[in-house]
């Protein structure tokens, strides 16, 4: 393969730290790019190198695609690797790299734009054969949205047809609520994506969100990782994730249950294929548990956040091989090379209040105690002392465990969490405690809409593990948290932002959904 020297990463936090290390073992150089909100930012210090962009506002740092491909030029990178979020999924960004000579870790522009169009990416799963949502795109006015909402049947989803995360897509339940429901669609897909095309599907209630890890190389090689199970979310935004799906995994006591995964992971490679894809992809899937039917949501061009289950589960890093294939290595594996092996869950770490609207949480991080031990793995892009500002996710750490089966890896999950010490920000830490102790998580049953519809009864029970948490805390963290409150109650006590920068990502969450 044409060996890469250096890389620039062009993106913060935990995930960029994660694509250095990679690159460490590979022997290959980095280069960090930041803002001067990050100029202190564990992933400046991480690096080998580091190119300021320019301020905080992700606008003038993160997001615009001239410094970064200049930044690399300058510091004589070889190839960008995006990471996640920000430019990872931007055709356009993706072939100006190509064409500043430099390498683009990801997928080609030309499948970027392709999947990046919910529309045209629903009409060319249906060629391929891969079984989507009943619904239809290309509608004009309220007549023809009407006449589809009354064939497929309520409640519908009315989403814009051009973009994501939540932005531009509406419930509707019945029809004197879709005229109005198309307007707000409308308007705000033309303000988040500049283009207020829309399509209309048949809403799915208490669905299962299941996603394939697809893989492949420039050769034509494409398989995948099997799945993840992605059903834990607030505000179209998953925070728990594990593997394998328990929905996928037949039942050997009751010999009940369907084995789908293999099906699934077909349709998966086919979606893939479609598209002349290569390197690093998910396919996301919503499942209907009461008719074991699933359809195609969405294809992202890029690494998940959720990708490091699916290394501990699959026995690969998948981080590495993007790299290697974007050099031109062939995937020296085939889909029968790879098995599931024990069980992983992930659990992502905010700065955020679950009791006031998951809204995001500011300050100075007193305490950042990670938990180790064995089957225990952090991503994380903060450290005690670090500041949590309001420019960006709030996404604090991923904290990973693997074992041999779903029931270990819960107990894990749950030892791990209570372990996380964090002093300084709010989070959610608690709150996932209280959702694996659940008994509809212990059965497989939680769906996409479980955590609005159990909010208050989870956040009750957050409250008492909130209590026996702050009482087994040792005195020796309580001291130290209080030693520098005195700097804290002056210059960052914790506080949920209300940001007013329209441009922050913190002004719009779902901007986030991964």
């Amino acid at each position: 393969m044409n060996r890469f020297n250096k890389i620039l990463i062009a993106n913060r936090g935990e995930i960029a730290i994660r694509i250095m290390r990679a690159c460490r073992e590979l022997g290959i150089g980095t280069v960090a790019v930041y803002s001067e909100a990050d100029k202190d930012a564990l992933h400046v210090q991480f690096a080998d190198e580091a190119i300021l962009l320019g301020e905080a506002a992700p606008k003038e740092s993160y997001l615009n695609a001239d410094k970064l491909i200049r930044a690399a030029l300058d510091s004589k990178a070889d190839a960008i690797h995006p990471g996640y979020g920000f430019l990872s999924e931007n055709a356009s960004f993706a072939a100006a790299v190509e064409s500043a000579k430099l390498t683009f870790i990801g997928p080609s522009a030309d499948s970027i734009r392709a999947m990046g169009d919910k529309a045209e990416s629903k009409i060319m799963m249906k060629k391929a054969g891969v079984p989507t949502v009943p619904g239809f795109e290309g509608l004009d006015s309220d007549d023809d949205f009407r006449k589809a909402a009354k064939e497929i049947g309520y409640p519908v989803l009315v989403k814009a047809a051009a973009g994501g995360g939540g932005k531009g897509m509406r419930v509707v339940n019945a029809e004197s609520e879709l005229t109005e429901a198309i307007e707000s669609a409308r308007s705000e897909a033309l303000n988040s994506f500049g283009d207020e095309r829309l399509l209309i599907e048949k809403y799915l209630v208490d669905a299962h969100h299941i996603e394939f890890q697809v893989f492949g190389d420039k050769h034509g090689n494409l398989i995948h990782l099997f799945e993840r199970e992605c059903s834990v979310q607030r505000r179209h935004q998953k925070i728990i994730e594990e593997t394998p799906s328990i929905l996928l995994t037949p039942n050997p006591s009751t010999g009940s249950g369907r084995d789908l995964r293999e099906e699934m992971g077909q349709a998966a490679v086919n979606a893939a294929k479609a598209v002349n894809y290569f390197n690093a992809g998910t396919i996301e899937f919503i499942f209907d548990p009461k008719t074991s039917r699933y359809y195609f949501l969405e294809m992202n061009t890029r690494l998940q956040v959720e990708h490091p289950i699916t290394e501990l589960v699959a026995g690969i890093d998948l981080v590495q091989w993007q790299i290697k294939i974007a050099a031109g290595e062939k995937f020296p594996f085939t889909q029968t090379d790879f098995t599931q092996h024990g069980h992983a869950i992930e659990c992502r770490v905010y700065a955020e209040d679950p009791s006031n609207g998951f809204l995001p949480s500011t300050g100075k991080l007193l305490q950042f105690i990670e938990p180790h031990g064995p089957g225990i793995r952090v991503d994380s892009g903060f450290a005690k002392d670090k500041e949590v500002t309001h420019f960006y996710d709030p996404l604090l750490a991923k904290l990973i465990v693997h074992a041999e089966n779903r029931e270990a890896a819960i107990q894990k999950m749950q030892i791990a969490l209570r372990d996380f010490i964090v002093h300084g920000v709010i989070t959610n830490i608690d709150f996932m405690q209280a959702v694996l102790a659940h008994d509809d998580f212990a059965q497989g049953k939680v769906t996409t809409r479980w955590v609005e519809q159990n909010l208050e009864s989870t956040l009750e029970s957050r409250s008492l593990l909130l209590e026996n948490r702050q009482q087994a805390v040792g005195l020796h963290m309580i001291a130290a948290a209080l030693a520098d409150l005195t700097f804290a109650s002056s210059n960052s006590q914790p506080a949920v932002s209300n940001e007013t920068d329209p441009f922050s990502p913190w002004k719009h969450m779902n901007n986030y959904r991964n």
